[in-house]
């Protein structure tokens, strides 16, 4: 787990420096490691995340187990779907998972609805989060209906690598199918395409990017 960073680096030019005094006394700092389920479907949210480091991943899971990625949460931001639910007293309708080691500081939700008229730069922060989330959302939905597979799994893995900040990916073909809300066969023969057209190469449980992806 890398170093945490500072409530104050993070968000110093985010709020006002009484209501960071105030999410520093009250708030919990939580660490996490990749692959660890932060939020589950249907679970009831009683606190919210602010995000210092690391990626959690955000995605709606159906009946056959298929996820779909929504968005991803990352040092300096929040989550809408606890902002939202947490609020409306409503059950989670997404599941949080760490795609990489993270830390942040939750905030119980009756302090957060405190927050939102207490503080204008805080009541900023949750509606442009939940502004911006809900465009994420609608990419997302963009990508599963107008876009040919192919092109989803492009956009799929460079945005793997850029949320790592590196060219080689750990993952497996299954776990791309299972994200993308298709088989593995399927992953496999596009993947095996972009290798032989030297977009990438394959190795196993990893891939890794070239220049011309």
């Amino acid at each position: 787990m890398r170093e945490t960073p500072s409530l104050q680096s993070v968000y110093a030019s985010v709020f006002e420096p009484a209501l960071l005094q105030e999410i520093e006394d009250k708030s919990m700092l939580i660490t996490a490691a990749a692959g660890q389920e932060m939020i589950k479907m249907g679970q009831n949210i009683r606190v919210v995340p602010l995000m210092l480091s690391g990626t959690l991943k955000v995605s709606r899971v159906n009946d056959e187990g298929q996820e779909l990625l929504l968005y991803y949460v990352r040092g300096g931001q929040g989550c809408a779907m606890t902002f939202s639910c947490g609020m409306m007293s409503q059950s989670s309708l997404v599941k949080g998972a760490v795609e990489e080691d993270l830390s942040m500081l939750v905030v119980p939700v009756p302090i957060m609805e405190e927050w939102m008229l207490k503080y204008p730069l805080w009541k900023k922060f949750v509606m442009s989060t939940i502004v911006s989330e809900f465009v994420d959302v609608i990419k997302s939905m963009d990508e599963v209906t107008f876009k040919k597979m192919d092109d989803r799994l492009v956009n799929y893995l460079k945005g793997k690598s850029l949320i790592s900040g590196s060219s080689l990916i750990n993952i497996t073909h299954q776990q791309i199918a299972d994200e993308l809300g298709t088989n593995r066969v399927v992953v496999s023969r596009l993947l095996k395409k972009l290798e032989t057209d030297k977009k990438l190469l394959l190795y196993r449980n990893q891939i890794k990017l070239l220049k011309d992806m």
